[in-house]
Parts: structure tokens; C-alpha cells; sequence
């Protein structure tokens, strides 16, 4: 296919007293016509055949605790077209691609359900004061990497990724799929209020602050001031919405992280903005109040909990709501860029998580796996280790399932306004092709996955293959 665009004259008529307003939004108009039809060619690093043959493979279904007996994966376009421990026969069809796995596993590619993909590698003052094209950049290197860690969706819960995703989708560069969730929404010196002294006070109807400009955060003090925000973040393109509902490790000074921020009232409009798109509001989170006040108003998913209690776990386990938990310890998220306020903050965490999973697996509450790696290059190279940190508290089976099916089932709460409808996380029959070809068993050893260069030896998303390092 010629890589050319077709010219074709196009004639636009002006009213005779056209405003200037009217004119500049007919060319935007016009502009979107155009582009709208646009195509991007693969990029090489993607291999896609009409359809590609997984031979004598062992598969984790993103459920079952073992392994299927050794089967044929015939998938087709982007779906998982067969499953069958019978040979499936193909030769009648042309340019078909055939994996011969040799009794390898095959399992779903992972999902990672609190991720930043612009933040996650970049230091903080380094997001504060660089140029935004050089930001976007590393954003998009960073998009490469995490695709091949075997992450081949995130879900990312704060951050200007609409452009990145919009990229991605249409193969312009490399990476996973992403659920964006936008700018994350803060009151006034909240978990998201990252303004700078000389951008206060806020003046009413005054411009937005560099963060905000740059769709990093939305600040919002009052119950209509949120659903404008949400509304927002919606029509930018958002699938779900993030809202700061306690302080943070990574919050400004004077932001105590035992700290409950908003109202039930606005947390309550969040729901209600996000309900009328089909969608969910996730809410940062550590301690109980903030906790069961999120819960009271609505909110479907709490984001980390590590200062929690029994009584708030035992809500959430009646209330069906999902925990997105994520496995933070010293060893993995204690950055050297972190200051001295942040690490101290850390430190209370850190100590709460053992405790957090410990009543999660007692009260069986619904878990989502999530690495939110802030800031550190290298931590985010770890991200394949932060999943292997779970076996402290889980058997690999346990794990795997959170950041495989359980996860599938969390991007799928966004509703109608999927991004990407299908079924995500699982090895079945019409199942979106996000498929890893390992080298050894996780279900035996969880440690595999983290070291993806060595054991992931074929990645592919969408029925795209990113990765093919079988020996020859």
C-alpha cells in the first residue's frame, strides 16, 4: 500500500460576514476532516501477520491456578481466534505465522492498573521546569519500555496521556494500551496541588497554573467546580476519573498525608458526573476516613490503603469495592530524589502495606495489581519486580491473576466508553491477542517476571508481535 495521501480539491464558502471567530472555527472544523482519515503506517518494530499459530504451548488463562495440557493458539486479526489441544491445521492458508513454543507457557499479557506513564521515569523537577515536547518525549520512550516488560495495558491515573495513547493507537510509536484517566482532580492544597508559591492566591477566573496548563492536575473546591472538572477530563477523552481524596507521600509540605481532602458532597459529584458516562471515579487514599467517605459517596475503586483499618476493609468487602493495592516497600520506591518531608511519609507507608494485604486476603476483597513508580528511571525498570513483590503475601498463581484477569475486569468497568472493548487479561476463545510466550513456569517461580529480557521471549498486543527472541 503507497504510503502517498490522495489530494482532492476542497472548496469551503464563507457567509459574506463571517466573523473571524466563525472562520478560525470553520478551518479547525476543516482541519479535523482532513486529518480524520488519516492512517499511520506500523511502526517496524511491529510484526503483523494475517494470522499467527502459538504451537504446542502450555497456557495460564489468567485464572485457573495451573496450566493447560500442551495446546495450538491460532490467533487471527487482533482476537484469539482457537484453542484446541488438537493440531490445528493451516496449511491451506497463506502467510500464516507459526510459533513453534516447544512446550512453553503462553499467559496473558500484564496489566498494570496504577500507572503513570508520564511521570513514572522523569524526576519530578525535572516535569517542573523542562520544556513539554521534551516531556512527551521521554513519555513515549518510556511507553516502549513498558511494552516490553510485558505490559501491554496500563491503566494511568494521572498525567497528560491522551496524546500518547491517541499516538500509540495509531502506530505512530510503541506501547501498551492505555486507559488514560487524564489530570487528576484536587481541592485547593491537596494531593494534586503542585502550584508553585508565586502561582497563589487563587484568582477567580484567573489562568490556570503550569500544572493545570499542562493537564498534569485540576484543582476544584466545591461540588459544581468538580463536575466541570470531570466533565473535562471526559471530553478529553478520559476513561475513568482520579480524584485526590487524602495526602500523599509526594505531596507539597504542608500536606500531612493523614489528611482527608473534600467533602462527601464532592466526592459525590465526581461519582455522579463520571455515572453519566458509564464510568467510575478511583480515588487516592491511605487512611480510613478518607477511605470510608470515598465509599459512602459512591467511589467504585480506592487506590492504595495502606494506613487502613479492619472496619474500612470490612466495608469495602460488603460494598464489592475494588482495592488497587500496590506492593510498596522500601526496596522498590524509595527514591534518592525523594526530599526529606517525602521520605519520612514513605516510610509510614512502607511499614503499612504488609498489614494492608494481610486483611485483604482475610476479608477476600477484590484486588487489583498496580506498580505506581513515580519519578526514578530505574524504578521504573523494576516494574516487572514490583509484580514479583507480591509473592510475599500471594502464591503466583494469586498474583498473576491480579495483574492478568482481575485487572482485565477492572478496565472493563469503564463501561461504554472503553477504549478498547473486549476482553482483556484472559487466554480464551475471542479474546483480545495480548499474549506472552515465556521461558519457564510462573506459576512456579513469579520471580520470571522480573526479568523480562531474558524470559519474555515473544510479546504481542493486538495480534501484533513487539518481541520474537525464540532461538532459531
Amino acid at each position: 500500500m503507497s504510503n502517498s495521501l490522495p489530494t482532492k480539491r476542497l472548496t469551503i464558502r464563507y457567509p459574506k460576514h463571517a466573523s473571524r471567530r466563525w472562520t478560525i472555527g470553520a478551518i479547525l472544523l476543516t482541519v479535523t476532516w482532513c486529518t480524520a482519515g488519516l492512517t499511520q503506517t506500523q511502526p517496524p518494530a511491529a510484526i503483523r501477520s494475517p494470522a499467527t499459530l502459538f504451537e504446542n504451548v502450555r497456557v495460564f488463562d489468567g485464572r485457573n491456578a495451573a496450566l493447560s495440557a500442551s495446546s495450538h493458539v491460532l490467533v487471527r486479526g487482533n482476537v484469539i481466534e482457537r484453542i484446541s489441544t488438537a493440531p490445528i491445521d493451516v496449511n491451506g492458508e497463506a502467510e500464516i505465522q507459526v510459533i513453534a513454543a516447544e512446550g512453553r507457557v503462553l499467559m496473558p499479557g500484564l496489566i498494570d492498573a496504577h500507572w503513570h506513564a508520564f511521570m513514572a521515569a522523569t524526576p519530578q523537577p525535572v516535569l517542573m521546569s523542562a520544556q513539554p515536547s521534551y516531556l512527551h518525549l521521554l513519555a513515549a520512550r518510556q511507553a516502549e519500555a513498558t511494552l516490553m516488560r510485558g505490559f501491554t495495558t496500563i491503566r494511568d491515573l494521572g498525567g497528560p496521556v491522551f496524546g500518547l495513547k491517541r499516538a500509540i493507537d495509531e502506530g505512530v510509536v510503541v506501547g501498551p494500551r492505555i486507559y488514560p484517566s487524564g489530570a487528576f482532580i484536587s481541592q485547593t492544597s491537596g494531593h494534586g496541588d503542585f502550584r508553585f508559591l508565586f502561582e497563589l492566591p487563587r484568582r477567580i477566573g484567573g489562568p490556570p497554573s503550569y500544572t493545570e496548563a499542562q493537564g498534569i492536575s485540576a484543582i476544584a473546591d466545591s461540588p459544581d467546580e468538580i463536575r466541570l472538572r470531570v466533565r473535562e477530563q471526559l471530553r478529553l477523552g478520559a476513561s475513568q476519573i482520579k480524584l485526590m481524596a487524602g495526602g500523599g507521600v509526594s505531596s507539597p509540605p504542608h500536606n500531612p498525608i493523614e489528611s482527608t481532602q473534600y467533602t462527601e458532597a464532592e466526592l459525590r459529584a465526581a461519582v455522579e458526573a463520571a455515572e453519566n458516562w458509564g464510568t467510575y471515579v478511583a480515588v487516592h487514599a491511605y487512611h480510613p476516613r478518607s477511605m470510608q467517605m470515598a465509599i459512602r459517596a459512591g467511589v467504585k475503586v480506592i487506590e492504595h490503603g495502606q494506613l487502613t483499618d479492619e472496619d474500612t476493609v470490612r466495608l469495602m468487602a460488603e460494598k464489592n469495592i475494588w482495592w488497587s493495592l500496590q506492593p510498596l516497600t522500601r526496596d522498590l520506591h524509595m527514591s534518592e530524589h525523594m526530599p526529606p518531608t517525602s521520605r519520612a511519609r514513605a516510610m509510614k507507608v512502607f511499614e503499612g502495606t504488609d498489614n494492608a494485604y494481610r486483611l485483604a486476603k482475610k476479608y477476600n476483597v477484590r484486588m487489583a495489581f498496580g506498580s505506581d513508580i513515580l519519578g526514578d528511571a530505574a524504578a521504573a525498570g523494576r516494574q516487572g519486580a514490583a509484580l514479583a513483590e507480591l509473592a510475599r503475601w500471594n502464591t503466583p498463581a494469586e498474583a498473576l491473576r491480579m495483574a492478568t484477569a482481575n485487572n482485565g475486569e477492572l478496565m472493563a468497568l469503564s463501561g461504554f466508553i472503553n477504549p478498547y472493548p473486549g476482553k482483556l487479561g484472559i487466554v480464551e476463545e475471542g479474546a483480545l491477542a495480548d499474549l506472552l510466550l515465556v521461558e519457564g513456569n510462573p506459576l512456579e517461580d513469579l520471580a520470571l517476571v522480573a526479568d523480562p529480557n531474558r524470559n519474555f521471549l515473544v510479546i504481542m498486543k493486538d495480534g501484533r508481535i513487539y518481541k520474537n527472541t525464540l532461538p532459531k
